[in-house]
């Protein structure tokens, strides 16, 4: 791979992290098309052409999401924080208190569980 953003020998890193490193770029590339289109819709004034580049625009979404999925399958400390950001309401710097005084990202986010363990004996989950 020829990529002048590789900060390190590809041979040094192995496969797994070079594949990361070009979901990544793909990731950065569609979010920076999506935000081309967005100020051409904005931009426009023919109704026909915002109808079009609005589409345009929602297509590299879509693309942006697949990756960030593949990636988030791949990284699981990526994966732990998404699942306390990703859908939350109120506050984000909030949430992110709440995370981190319940022992870190993905500690009770999204799951519903206090994390607050079994009232049983023994204290394990049943």
């Amino acid at each position: 791979m020829g990529s002048e953003t590789l900060h390190e020998k590809p041979e040094k890193m192995g496969e797994e992290t070079v594949d990361q490193h070009r979901a990544i770029v793909s990731l950065m590339e569609e979010l920076e098309a999506v935000d081309w289109y967005n100020q051409r819709v904005h931009a426009t004034e023919n109704a026909e052409l915002r109808e079009i580049l609005a589409h345009n625009r929602d297509e590299e979404m879509e693309h942006a999401a697949m990756v960030l999925e593949w990636l988030r399958r791949r990284i699981p400390k990526l994966d732990a924080h998404l699942k306390t950001y990703l859908n939350s309401e109120g506050s984000i710097l909030a949430v992110e208190k709440a995370a981190e005084e319940g022992g870190g990202a993905g500690s009770g986010a999204g799951d519903g569980s206090l994390r607050i363990g079994s009232l049983r004996e023994g204290g394990g989950r049943q």
